[in-house]
């Protein structure tokens, strides 16, 4: 993928980035730890867990790089479409093993650009701490030779009041033991979401 598209992915995101950022701020008071995981330059992948629909949004706000999120194709159709191309979003089909979804995210890597991903490919509106992570991301980095870096969202998105939270974890190199690795990303993320929520009790 060549300069020129992606700068052009990427102007309608930065236009609008600090309006989103401030609303949001605005209204959920979001608590935020580890910005210093995230490299200003270079190519990163952001990787963790998905608990609704403003996740993303919270990613946007909170920290400074332009981040291209993998989001499921439907949602390239109908209203939102022209607001996902222009946040540079990489269409994803979740009911195959979408090649062309890694090979977008390998592409924006190799420009030295960020990507974010929820392994768990949906959101988890089950009673499991977390539900299994898809290869992706893992491969992705290794593929690019990128730092991966997780992020744990434990809390509630309560208007005006302190209820989420988002932390950004130390950056992982990934070895080619995807299976592990991915694992090993999962328990990461499991044991920080569990420690979340035994300090609420």
């Amino acid at each position: 993928m060549s300069s020129d598209i992606i700068a052009k992915d990427t102007r309608f995101y930065k236009i609008v980035r600090p309006f989103v950022s401030f609303i949001f701020r605005f209204l959920f008071h979001p608590t935020v730890i580890g910005l210093e995981n995230i490299s200003q330059d270079g190519r990163v992948l952001l990787a963790g867990n998905h608990t609704e629909w403003l996740d993303p949004v919270m990613i946007v706000s909170v920290q400074k790089r332009c981040v291209h999120f993998l989001a499921k194709e439907e949602l390239f159709r109908g209203v939102l479409k022209g607001v996902v191309r222009g946040m540079g979003c990489i269409p994803v089909n979740r009911k195959i093993h979408d090649k062309n979804a890694l090979n977008g995210a390998i592409n924006y890597l190799n420009n030295d650009l960020c990507i974010g991903i929820f392994p768990e490919g949906t959101i988890n509106r089950t009673e499991d701490v977390i539900l299994p992570f898809k290869i992706g991301a893992v491969k992705a980095c290794f593929d690019t030779n990128t730092k991966l870096v997780p992020f744990v969202i434990t809390g509630k998105y309560n208007i005006f009041g302190k209820g989420v939270k988002i932390e950004f974890l130390k950056p992982m190199s990934i070895s080619k033991n995807l299976d592990k690795e991915n694992n090993n990303l999962m328990k990461i993320i499991s044991k920080k979401l569990i420690e979340g929520e035994t300090n609420v009790r």
